[in-house]
């Protein structure tokens, strides 16, 4: 029974990291309403600095932010990290080169802004189980 994770019976965390005030609190109430606990980051290093404090099952990642972009901090991430947590990475931007780097650097989801709420929610429940 000692192996058992943290994480059980808690809420999982999910971690917003965006510049944009809207966009997190329209994705940290449709979270919060499905049970989910949301950590908020405004900038890519702040995210990353958030992540190994908190240990996030997912991170919700913009590519467009001030100090370190969204492929930075997914980089980082997979590359420091044994056990890496699930990233959704979300953008305004349409084209499809950045969408194949990040699916090079292993991004778990890529949605497009803007993208409906339920779209969201179904990637974040199938890749939270």
């Amino acid at each position: 029974m000692a192996n058992k994770s943290a994480t059980d019976g808690e809420a999982k965390r999910v971690l917003l990291v965006d510049d944009d005030a809207e966009i997190i609190e329209s994705l940290r109430l449709a979270l919060e309403s499905n049970g989910y606990e949301v950590l908020v980051a405004r900038d890519g290093n702040q995210g990353l600095a958030l992540t190994e404090r908190e240990n996030p099952s997912l991170v919700i990642l913009d590519m467009m932010m001030p100090k370190r972009s969204g492929f930075l901090v997914l980089e980082k991430l997979r590359r420091t990290r044994e056990d890496p947590p699930r990233v959704i990475m979300i953008t305004a931007n349409e084209g499809s080169r950045h969408k194949a780097y990040a699916e090079m650097l292993g991004v778990d989801d890529y949605l497009r802004k803007p993208f409906p709420m339920d779209r969201l929610i179904e990637s974040v429940k199938r890749l939270l189980g």
